[in-house]
């Protein structure tokens, strides 16, 4: 058993710390809403605090699962940040989707302290979470990867650490770039065999089972095709993580044309009303031109 905490209780973090649980070991939880952090310790026991810094004192490993790099930030530093109460040789583990350069500043300051700090993103969306099924990409020094990896393979399909600090998120950013391109030529296809007046299900039960398969394609073709989208990865998130992806673009000198394309239309599927609907909305938005 080992001594946690967990920050962030959102689709994916509560589950996530649910499991943590399960498997014995002593969890303290925090959320910024504090109704969320009660009703986690009503389900799977444990405890609540009030801040990270509450949370995060005497705990072997703090884990954060938060919105974006002011959120890390915040539940980091400051007199109410968990590196305030951390004691040394204790690892904090990053989930959140967030900037390459945040993640190397708060490893920066979490060295200073005497801390270990892991930037370790997360693919899988909110079914992976509950069903412990992740892909976790991890960046940072590999004694403190070595520490922590017993703990995330509790609900990890597979966790690797890539390099140094950074490495995961920028491990990350790959996946974000993948996914809008696959997300956007699923719903070009399933479109185009609208407009051909083809059956949409027999389309994808044919071509899922050859070189166009994908995950995407696999669980999301179904909804799409329901014209259901009120689940899974909200497009205000894809927006924000693939802002991350050109921003860094700008800086690396990569060319992400495709990118750079898809974010304008997740763009319009705001302007839809369409922030928290799933990623798959790109086919709402072609059959609302």
């Amino acid at each position: 058993m080992t001594k946690l905490a967990f920050l962030g209780l959102g689709v994916m973090g509560f589950p996530m710390a649910g499991h943590l649980a399960a498997a014995g070991h002593e969890v303290t939880v925090y959320n910024r809403t504090r109704a969320k952090a009660d009703a986690w310790v009503a389900k799977h026991g444990g405890t609540a605090a009030d801040t990270p810094a509450a949370a995060a004192k005497g705990a072997d490993i703090v884990l954060a699962c938060v919105g974006n790099d002011d959120d890390l930030r915040a539940v980091c530093t400051g007199a109410d940040g968990a590196f305030a109460t951390m004691g040394k040789g204790a690892i904090f583990v990053d989930h959140t989707t967030v900037s390459a350069k945040v993640t190397r500043e708060l490893y920066a300051a979490a060295k200073d302290k005497g801390l270990g700090f892991v930037d370790a993103p997360i693919s899988g969306g909110q079914a992976g979470a509950e069903n412990a099924q992740l892909s976790i990409m991890c960046g940072g020094d590999q004694a403190d990867y070595d520490a922590i990896s017993a703990v995330i393979d509790v609900y990890a399909k597979l966790a690797r650490r890539i390099g140094d600090s950074g490495a995961g998120q920028m491990t990350k950013m790959c996946n974000q770039i993948a996914i809008a391109g696959l997300v956007q030529g699923l719903s070009e296809a399933m479109h185009f065999a609208d407009k051909a007046g083809l059956d949409g299900h027999a389309v994808i039960e044919v071509i899922s089972q050859g070189a166009a398969g994908s995950w995407q394609m696999n669980n999301r073709y179904k909804t799409m095709l329901d014209d259901h989208f009120t689940h899974g990865f909200a497009v205000d998130w894809m927006r924000k993580d693939l802002g991350i992806c050109l921003d860094t673009a700008d800086e690396n000198g990569a060319s992400l044309p495709v990118t750079a394309l898809v974010d304008q239309f997740y763009k319009d599927v705001q302007k839809m009303g369409g922030g928290r609907w799933d990623t798959s909305a790109l086919f709402k938005r072609l059959q609302a031109l």
